[in-house]
């Protein structure tokens, strides 16, 4: 079979789809449209708005259903060390498909080391002693995330050898030291690896401040090994950002590229090699039909907030080929949102809340897009945040 040559609109086109933005969809499909890649929500409440804008008819009473009561949706740190909302059933797949092996360091934990060095341990010896306490978590919850780091770092340290423990209760060295102890930032950046072992889990928001339980608690059992968990994320990744190569998974997970090449290798017998973007790279076989098809979408403009996993692609020039727009687009700190028409980036916008109205501000380079068309699409979104459009603005 010859090699197939694909170009940018093919491969919008067939990512739209991927992500559940070519159409709108309905509630029975909110499950596959959290599961296609996990949600990210950070900060609080990307997630809903990711889902807004594929399941618009899925409320907030039908997040809190699956979330928090059915359970079949489940938050918990997990790529990039972020926390994600993805199904139950997948867990897995976004957890324990992400633990580390042999060597691979685990995922955001490199900046531990200046801990370790004032501790002087090493990083398997205070994981092993983390562990060690995690079953205490089981049966309660700890409301904020300070709460729960410095509550387990005060479980570890009668474990820790006595000289040890004055060290543990210093002052933190990595920001806010009137709040938090060198051994509570240890904690923060451990309890990533606790999290794709099953250890601990996102439970109820009480007010403005996450909770936390174990995993046994908060459904009733543990984590399930899934020895397919590998091929599964990976097939998911190629399946939402296809064409790709290894570089392109170990960006996405923010792992190593040891650990991407091993992840990738479980699902090798799936794909087969394209060129794309004058490159090499691959795409699930099962995926060829409907990349060559190309289909144009149903819905021709989106309002996408800035975390939405459409905007998470590793090639942004597929979204945005003008490499000073993609400056506006993906900033170091405080993306704004994308305005997205047939799939490529065509502006930014931002909201604010005033009172009880959401001002939006929109700019975009695309002369196809039309001020109407935007400011319908932000009055969708104010009545998302049960807000009136309180001004519009384009930039």
């Amino acid at each position: 079979m010859a090699e197939l040559e694909l170009d940018a609109r093919q491969v919008r086109n067939f990512r739209l789809q991927a992500h559940h933005l070519d159409a709108f969809y309905g509630r029975d499909d909110a499950l596959a449209a959290v599961g296609a890649c996990g949600m990210q929500n950070s900060p609080p409440g990307a997630w809903e708005a990711a889902l807004f804008n594929r399941v618009p008819a899925c409320g907030a009473a039908d997040r809190d259903r699956m979330l928090l009561e059915e359970r079949t949706l489940l938050q918990a740190w997990s790529f990039r060390g972020a926390p994600m909302v993805f199904p139950t059933a997948d867990g897995a797949a976004f957890l324990s498909a992400l633990a580390a092996e042999g060597d691979e360091p685990w995922i955001y934990t490199r900046g531990i080391g200046l801990a370790l060095d004032f501790l002087g341990v090493g990083f398997d010896e205070l994981l092993a002693l983390l562990e060690q306490v995690m079953p205490r978590l089981d049966g309660r919850a700890v409301v904020g995330k300070a709460a729960l780091d410095q509550t387990l770092a005060a479980w570890m340290e009668p474990l820790l050898p006595a000289r040890k423990r004055s060290l543990w209760n210093e002052p933190s060295m990595y920001g806010s030291p009137d709040k938090q102890t060198v051994g509570g930032a240890a904690v923060s950046f451990l309890l990533r690896p606790c999290s794709f072992k099953g250890l601990v889990v996102f439970g109820a928001r009480e007010g403005t401040s996450p909770a936390f339980s174990s995993f046994r608690t908060w459904l009733g059992r543990p984590l399930e090994p899934d020895p397919e968990a590998a091929r599964k994320l990976v097939r998911k990744f190629l399946h939402c950002y296809g064409p790709t190569a290894p570089g392109g998974l170990a960006a996405w997970l923010g792992c190593s590229g040891a650990q991407a090449r091993r992840l990738w290798r479980a699902a090798s017998d799936e794909m087969e090699p394209v060129r794309f973007l004058g490159k090499k790279a691959y795409v699930l076989s099962a995926d060829r039909e409907r990349l060559m098809a190309s289909e144009p979408p149903q819905r021709e403009l989106l309002l996408l907030a800035a975390h939405d996993p459409y905007l998470d692609q590793r090639d942004r020039a597929v979204l945005q080929p003008d490499k000073a727009l993609q400056r506006r687009i993906w900033r170091t700190v405080a993306n704004p949102g994308a305005i997205v028409r047939r799939g490529e980036v065509a502006g930014t916008w931002t909201a604010k809340k005033k009172g009880a109205g959401l001002e939006v501000r929109a700019d975009w380079w695309d002369n196809a897009v039309g001020e109407q068309q935007v400011r319908a699409l932000a009055e969708q979104y104010a009545a998302f945040r049960g807000l009136e459009l309180a001004g519009f603005e384009r930039g």
